[in-house]
């Protein structure tokens, strides 16, 4: 049986909404997936996504945790708390039409990367469970914004090649860098892969290798103020922004650079123990790593991925399979810390869905 794709338009309700896909697709599809025993779902947007399955399961299983989740990561990227990407006079690549509809959105980046979003994810469909499409800048001005997310039902997949691809990064210990910049060949290289093996459907998969370490992959925008500004500072210090949050709001402003930091603090341990006590847990690991994380780099406690994946459709060319991504999705390789040589080593694999 050949893969099934197609899109599913979203409308979100609010900023922050949660949608559950799988019961979207049963109410507008029927049983068209129900042969399948898999399903990929990708999202072109890089502020709205997904969570793992084993992840959408467990807080699935408890309809008051879900909210507390997100909560947590609202609580260390709260909105309008000064991100450079917001501060669109200088964001240069935006024309001067743009910049009187762009979203301040720099919040929903971050919690998009540190909160464990993907871009695409594959979840075995003989799971009960959801299928939740996290959107984080739903709606602007009040109006809800445009979301799609693409769907592939599918049985089986087959590697088709394997490689590995030496990526030069900077000598600075906090550096992002764009996988998919034409300087890197990166994408050429998987071009070539997918033509040469014929793949219509199916998935890359962008993992680092073994033995790299203080490193992690996103999909995400690779806008120069965001990765180069925002990013790290989140690297250097988790609660920078959460902070500088407390310290506008604070009656006294000749008092702040000293409390802000200690506001933010407070606000952190107090929705990880709302999660916590939703839970049902005592001295957990979580707690035990955000009492560590309010004195270290964000790296040690936010879900960064080591591998992300991206789908191989030939729905814009029939016959042909290309790498699907939204207009400002991009792979991108974070670091926290210097590489030996300037040079990190990530594995590809390309499968073709059956």
């Amino acid at each position: 049986m050949a893969p099934l794709e197609f899109a599913l338009p979203l409308t979100p309700r609010a900023r922050l909404d949660v949608i559950d896909v799988k019961a979207q697709v049963a109410h507008l599809h029927g049983d068209r997936l129900d042969p399948y025993r898999r399903r990929l779902y990708a999202s072109g947007h890089t502020t709205a996504g997904y969570l793992s399955q084993s992840l959408a399961v467990r807080l699935a299983s408890r309809p008051d945790l879900l909210s507390p989740y997100l909560e947590l990561f609202g609580t260390m990227f709260p909105a309008g708390a000064g991100y450079r990407h917001d501060q669109l006079e200088l964001r240069s690549e935006l024309r001067p039409e743009q910049k009187l509809t762009e979203p301040l959105n720099g919040d929903s980046h971050l919690a998009f990367i540190g909160g464990g979003l993907h871009a695409c994810v594959s979840y075995d469909a003989r799971r009960a469970g959801p299928a939740y499409f996290i959107d984080l800048d739903g709606t602007y001005e009040g109006q809800p914004r445009r979301r799609v997310t693409t769907i592939v039902g599918y049985n089986h997949e087959e590697t088709v090649a394997r490689t590995t691809f030496r990526v030069p990064v900077s000598g600075h210990p906090i550096d992002a860098v764009n996988l998919k910049d034409a300087r890197f060949g990166f994408y050429s290289q998987l071009a070539e892969l997918i033509d040469v093996h014929g793949v219509t459907k199916g998935r890359v998969r962008i993992a680092l290798a073994p033995g790299e370490q203080a490193a992690s992959l996103t999909v995400n925008e690779y806008e120069t103020l965001l990765m180069q500004h925002d990013l790290a500072e989140v690297l250097r210090n988790p609660l920078r922004f959460a902070a500088e949050k407390a310290r506008h709001a604070w009656n006294d402003p000749l008092a702040v650079p000293a409390k802000a930091i200690g506001y933010a603090k407070y606000d952190l341990v107090r929705a990880v123990n709302r999660l916590v006590d939703v839970l049902g847990l005592q001295a957990s690991r979580l707690e035990q790593i955000v009492a560590r994380a309010v004195g270290v780099p964000a790296s040690r406690f936010l879900r960064m991925q080591r591998s992300v994946d991206l789908l191989v459709s030939d729905a814009a060319t029939p016959g042909r399979g290309a790498v699907t991504v939204g207009t400002y999705q991009a792979p991108i390789l974070v670091q926290w810390r210097s590489a030996p040589g300037a040079v990190r080593e990530i594995d590809v694999s390309v499968t073709r869905f059956l």
